[in-house]
C-alpha cells in the first residue's frame, strides 16, 4: 500500500500540473519562435521542438520540473552550426537541422546506454558560466540587426564580428519605427518583470508583451501590407496552421562530417543544461534524480524531434522555473505544456503575421542580459585564478573561434589545467614531540637521526609519479645522510593507487631493503592494502612493517612510531631522543598523531 501511494496522483496534484502547464505554454509560444529565429530557421520549427521535445523529454525524464524544448544557447549553436550552407537554400538548412537533431540524439542516447551520465558533473561550472557569457554577447549581437529593422549584411562564413560592422557600416539605413518597437518591448519587459516579481503575477510578461506590441503596431498600420504587399516593418509572417508531421532528413555524408563536432557539443552542452536544471529544482523539492535516465530523456527527445522537423532542444531554465514556481506537482505538466502550445499553433497560426520581428528582437536582448548571472560571475571570478581563467578563456573562445567549439574548449582546458593540480603529492615531515605528540616538523624542531616520520597525502595515480619519484630521491638522500635507521610512511591520505605508484613504491622499498633502510608502511586503506594483497607484496617485505588503518581511535602511525622504537631500543643514539625521554619509557609511552 505504501508503495502505491507513491504513484498515486488526484485531483489536487492534477489541477496544480494543469494550471503550471498552461502558464508555461503561454512563454513557450514567443520563446519558441524567437529562438528559431535565433537559429536561423523559420519560426514554426521552434514551435514544434516546444511540442514534441517537451512532450517526448517528459514522459521519459526522471525531474518533475524539468521543461524541455528550444533554448537560446542551443539555437545559437545550431545557427553557427548550418553556417556551411548557403543561407538562401533553406530547404538545405532545414533537411541539416533536421539531420543535426537526429545526431544530437544519438549522442545523448550513447552516453546514457553507456551510463555516462554521471560524468557531466566533473565538467566545469565555470566553463558553463563562461560560455553563458559569450553565448548572451553573441545572442544580444545577432539581434542587432532585428531590433534596428536592418537586414544583416555578410553571410554565415564571416565572423559574426564581422557581419555586426558590415551590417552597422555598410547597411541599410535604421528603420526609426522598429527601433522604436524594439526599445518599447524592452521597456515593457523589464516593467512587467519587475510588476511580476512586486505582486506575484503568474509569470506571463513576455507573453503580454508580445501581445501589447503586436496590438499596437498593427493599430498603428506598420504591421500591415501597404502599396506594393510591403509592410513598414519586417513581421514574422503567418505560420501554417498545423501540427508536426512525420519527415526522415536528408542524409548527405558531407553533412554528417561538417555537423558532427556541432553535434557533440550540442549534446553535452544539452546535458549539462538540463542536468544543472534538474539538479538546483530537486535541491528545493528533494526529488532524487536518475542523471542516466535523464540523459535518455534528452536523447530520444531530440532524436524523435529529428523526425518531426523540430530543432534541437534541451531543459529549459525559464520554462523550468516557471513550472516549479507555479506549484507543478508531476511530469504532466510538461504534457500539459506540449498539448497547449500544439492547440494554440492551430488556433493563432494565422495571427503570426502581425508580429513584428522588432518585438522578438527586444524581448531576445532582455533574455541575453539575464542570460549572464552576474552574481555568480562575479563571485567565481574572485574564488580563484583557474576559475578565472577557464571563465576568460571559454568567453574569449565562444566570441572568436565559435559558440559550438567553446564548450569542447571549455571542458578541454578544465582538464589540462585540472590534472597537474590532481597529481600533486603532498609528503610532510612528521617528529614526536617533546610532549609525545607526533605532529607536523617545525623548522625550529632538531631533526630525528634514528625515525624518520613522513606522511603522503594525494592522487596515487600515474600523474603524480614524478612527484613521487621526486619525495622519494629526497627521503633516500636524507636517510643516508642523516643516518636515519627507521622511515615510516604514512599512506593513510593518499587515494586511488594504481600500477604506476605502486611500481615505484615497490622500487623504493627494495632499494632500502639492500641499503639497510627499514620501511614501515602506515596507515594502509582497504583499496591500498587490496592492491599490496594483489601484487603479493608479502611475499618478499616482512609482515611486521605493514600498519594497516584498522582501528580509528589507535591509530597506525602510532603503532609503527612505537615498533621503530622498540626495535631501536638502547641502540637508538639519537641525542634529540635521548633528550625528549628517559630510555625506559621511550617504548612505552603513547603518541597522538593531530
Amino acid at each position: 500500500m505504501a508503495l502505491a501511494s507513491n504513484f498515486s496522483y488526484d485531483w489536487g496534484k492534477g489541477k496544480r500540473d494543469l494550471l503550471a502547464g498552461l502558464t508555461v505554454a503561454a512563454i513557450s509560444l514567443p520563446q519558441g519562435m524567437a529562438y528559431a529565429l535565433i537559429a536561423g530557421v523559420d519560426p514554426r520549427f521552434g514551435l514544434y521542438s516546444a511540442v514534441v521535445v517537451t512532450l517526448v523529454a517528459s514522459l521519459l525524464g526522471s525531474s518533475s520540473h524539468l521543461i524541455n524544448g528550444p533554448t537560446s544557447a542551443i539555437s545559437l549553436v545550431v545557427f553557427s552550426a548550418l553556417a556551411f550552407l548557403d543561407p538562401n537554400a533553406t530547404s538545405d538548412i532545414y533537411e541539416a537541422m533536421f539531420l543535426l537533431g537526429v545526431m544530437v540524439g544519438i549522442v545523448q542516447i550513447g552516453i546514457a546506454v553507456f551510463k555516462l551520465g554521471d560524468l557531466t558533473r566533473y565538467i566545469s561550472e565555470s566553463v558553463i558560466l563562461g560560455f553563458m557569457a559569450g553565448a548572451a554577447v553573441l545572442l544580444a549581437i545577432g539581434q542587432i540587426g532585428n531590433a534596428l529593422g536592418v537586414r544583416e549584411k555578410g553571410t554565415g562564413h564571416q565572423h559574426v564580428l564581422y557581419r555586426l560592422w558590415l551590417t552597422l557600416v555598410h547597411g541599410d539605413p535604421v528603420n526609426l519605427k522598429a527601433l522604436a518597437i524594439s526599445a518599447a518591448s524592452v521597456v515593457l519587459a523589464l516593467l512587467l518583470r519587475r510588476a511580476v516579481r512586486r505582486y506575484r503575477l503568474p509569470q506571463l510578461d513576455m507573453f503580454v508583451v508580445l501581445l501589447i506590441v503586436a496590438g499596437a503596431t498593427y493599430a498603428l498600420g506598420w504591421s500591415q501590407p501597404g502599396e506594393g504587399g510591403r509592410t513598414a516593418v519586417a513581421v514574422i509572417g503567418a505560420l501554417k496552421a498545423g501540427l508536426p508531421s512525420p519527415h526522415i532528413p536528408e542524409i548527405h555524408w558531407s553533412w554528417i562530417g561538417q555537423l558532427s563536432s556541432s553535434a557533440v557539443a550540442i549534446a553535452f552542452l544539452g546535458l549539462l543544461e538540463a542536468l544543472s536544471i534538474a539538479k538546483s529544482i530537486a535541491h528545493h523539492t528533494h526529488q532524487p534524480l536518475d542523471y542516466n535516465r535523464q540523459c535518455l530523456a534528452e536523447g530520444v527527445a531530440n532524436l524523435v524531434g529529428g523526425f518531426f522537423r523540430c530543432l534541437p532542444g534541451s531543459g529549459s531554465l525559464s520554462r523550468s522555473a516557471i513550472n516549479y514556481q507555479a506549484g507543478a506537482a508531476t511530469r504532466f505538466s510538461g504534457v500539459v505544456t506540449a498539448v497547449a502550445v500544439a492547440l494554440a499553433m492551430l488556433a493563432l497560426a494565422p495571427l503570426t503575421r502581425y508580429i513584428p520581428k522588432a518585438a522578438l528582437a527586444g524581448l531576445l536582448l532582455v533574455t541575453a542580459v539575464r542570460l549572464i548571472d552576474v552574481p555568480r560571475l562575479r563571485y567565481t571570478l574572485r574564488a580563484s585564478r583557474y576559475d578565472a581563467g577557464l571563465i576568460v578563456l571559454t568567453t574569449l573562445a565562444a566570441l572568436l573561434i565559435g559558440v559550438e567549439f567553446a564548450i569542447l574548449i571549455g571542458v578541454a582546458l578544465s582538464i589540462l589545467l585540472f590534472v597537474p593540480r590532481a597529481a600533486k603529492l603532498k609528503a610532510t615531515e612528521l617528529v614526536v614531540s617533546p610532549e609525545g605528540v607526533v605532529r607536523e616538523r617545525l623548522p625550529s624542531d632538531p631533526s630525528c637521526a634514528a625515525v624518520a616520520v613522513w606522511d603522503f597525502e594525494g592522487e596515487f595515480f600515474f600523474g603524480a609519479a614524478p612527484e613521487l619519484d621526486r619525495h622519494f630521491a629526497t627521503l633516500k638522500a636524507r636517510a643516508q645522510q642523516q643516518g636515519v635507521r627507521y622511515l615510516v610512511l604514512r599512506l593513510k591520505r593518499v587515494r586511488n593507487p594504481d600500477v604506476v605508484c605502486i611500481e615505484r613504491l615497490e622500487h623504493f622499498l627494495r632499494d632500502a631493503q639492500k641499503s639497510g633502510l627499514v620501511v614501515l608502511l602506515a596507515g594502509l586503506r582497504p583499496a591500498l592494502r587490496s592492491v599490496l594483497d594483489n601484487l603479493r607484496f608479502a611475499a618478499w617485505y616482512p609482515a611486521d612493517r605493514f600498519f594497516p588503518e584498522e582501528d580509528e581511535s589507535w591509530s597506525a602511525t602510532v603503532r609503527a612510531v612505537r615498533y621503530a622504537y622498540t626495535q631501536l631500543g638502547e641502540g637508538n643514539t639519537c641525542l634529540h631522543c635521548a633528550e625528549r625521554l628517559p630510555a625506559q619509557q621511550r617504548d612505552t609511552e603513547l603518541y597522538y598523531l593531530v
